[in-house]
């Protein structure tokens, strides 16, 4: 769990910052400066990499979760889960449908081979027009450096994952 605040007391910024991860709890209050600095001083010590660890093994323990549990219920629901990702973002633009259908196969579902009929379908499923050349979209997003095939896809497109500048241009546009 992570609470962040601000506000504003004459002519500073009081900030508060709490974090709960299992058994660390990490609370820090003051000026910006001072919980800038009390994190800095965390980082040293080793403990916010701890927070840190903790926070992303929890999120992949949901991840992994909700992918079994999409797996094994055969979920009729796969393309309405897709849509309101898509819509739910805001996402109008193929490129970005696209970034999203690679992000949803891979860490929603578990699928890591997915070829463009995989890619298509998963459209389909979820009422939304796909791309016409969905080979072309990959190709272009891989230029962009917001995809890479790994070295086990043997250079097939049917294995792209997302680079973590793929994963921060989707994050990007869901603010």
């Amino acid at each position: 769990m992570l609470n962040y605040a601000s506000k504003d007391v004459g002519n500073m910024t009081e900030a508060v910052v709490r974090i709960l991860a299992g058994d660390i709890e990490v609370q820090i209050t003051g000026t910006t400066n001072h919980v800038e600095e009390r994190i800095a001083e965390l980082q040293e010590e080793g403990v916010w990499s701890s927070v840190l660890d903790r926070l992303r093994m929890a999120r992949e323990a949901a991840v992994e979760a909700a992918a079994k549990t999409i797996g094994s219920a055969e979920l009729p629901e796969r393309g309405s889960a897709f849509r309101h990702l898509v819509t739910g973002a805001g996402f109008e633009r193929k490129p970005d449908m696209v970034l999203a259908a690679i992000h949803y196969l891979r860490d929603v579902e578990g699928v890591h081979d997915s070829p463009p009929r995989v890619v298509a379908r998963l459209f389909e499923d979820a009422g939304l027009e796909a791309p016409g050349n969905l080979s072309l979209y990959l190709n272009r997003l891989r230029e962009r450096g917001l995809l890479e095939i790994p070295e086990i896809g043997g250079g097939k497109n049917r294995y792209v994952v997302l680079t973590p500048a793929g994963r921060r241009h989707l994050d990007e546009r869901t603010m």
